[in-house]
């Protein structure tokens, strides 16, 4: 079941790509957007976290911090990181716990994998607590960016 506004976001402990763990607390104070994208390399996800990339500036000025989780591993994630040159934590979700926490998951993806997360958008507020969620059923559309950065904002 997909998180809703008002709830209190899942916790979690992942590691990013220069293999540090992060957890949700870290960003406790701060309002945290969260993308959940398939895999890294493809086309969709690039344009996902390279949308994020370039209004970076944006969101750090409104004290707001950003991840994205995949489930790839922490390696795939640095090298992806590194071709794309974000500024923001990449977190391998590669138990899968994260998406399934967050109601983020295909069970049956394409070319027969399965547990891949689905393309989806959180905003945390500074305590804990959902204010925007956006899962997408179909892997080729993008989170609603204008309305992310309106929450933020907010």
């Amino acid at each position: 079941m997909a998180l809703q506004t008002g709830d209190k976001a899942p916790s979690f402990k992942l590691y990013s790509s220069d293999l540090k763990e992060v957890s949700l607390q870290d960003y406790q104070g701060k309002k945290l957007i969260i993308h959940f994208f398939p895999l890294a390399f493809t086309g969709v996800c690039t344009t996902q976290l390279c949308t994020m990339r370039d209004s970076f500036g944006y969101y750090k000025d409104l004290n707001a911090e950003i991840v994205g989780i995949s489930i790839d591993s922490p390696f795939t994630l640095a090298k992806f990181k590194e071709d794309q040159n974000y500024q923001f934590p990449l977190l391998s979700d590669f138990n899968k716990e994260a998406a399934r926490a967050y109601g983020a998951i295909y069970e049956e993806f394409v070319f027969g994998m399965k547990g891949v997360a689905k393309r989806a958008a959180f905003v945390v507020d500074e305590n804990g607590t959902i204010i925007y969620a956006e899962v997408l059923e179909e892997a080729g559309n993008l989170p609603d960016f204008e309305k992310i950065k309106a929450i933020v904002a907010g």
